[in-house]
């Protein structure tokens, strides 16, 4: 009579491997997965925001000054990017927005350039909040073709 050795408790042998390590799939786990999908497919890239924010600077008045000599080039990698900095002049407050990456250059404005920047701002954000606003509440969709059966007619909720 020959004895086998008795499998460990937490080994399941009527499961062949394969299923046993498997990943389980909830429907739960595959509507998160679906929504991050959907959630990042509709974000800007950093490229598209920075690439914005220079079309804005521009018509704000900002002048552009390319980093065309290996000077510049150390001095704009030693700023802090795509960021505003204020800096005090005889003639005043002089704003400095830096772009390495897109660009590779500066970005050069006065007070009333940096006033118009951050006016345009302010006014694309109001833009954008009413469009949002206008869409949210608004009925577009043409329901007439569609038979509601059970669910009663249109707005029964």
């Amino acid at each position: 009579m020959t004895m086998h050795p008795r499998p460990p408790s937490n080994v399941n042998i009527d499961r062949s491997p394969s299923q046993s390590m498997s990943l389980r799939w909830s429907p739960l786990w595959v509507i998160a997965c679906i929504s991050v999908c959907v959630a990042l497919s509709g974000c800007e890239t950093l490229g598209q925001r920075v690439k914005d924010k220079e079309d804005l600077l521009a018509a704000a008045g900002f002048t552009v000054q390319l980093a065309n000599t290996p000077q510049r080039v150390a001095s704009l990698r030693a700023l802090p990017a795509n960021k505003f900095i204020p800096k005090t002049k005889d003639s005043g407050l002089t704003y400095i927005y830096a772009d390495p990456v897109v660009c590779s250059c500066l970005y050069v404005g006065d007070q009333t350039a940096f006033n118009a920047y951050k006016k345009e701002v302010f006014t694309r954000n109001i833009v954008n909040e009413q469009q949002l606003t206008a869409e949210t509440y608004s009925d577009q969709w043409d329901w007439a073709g569609w038979d509601w059966g059970a669910w009663g007619s249109r707005g029964w909720w």
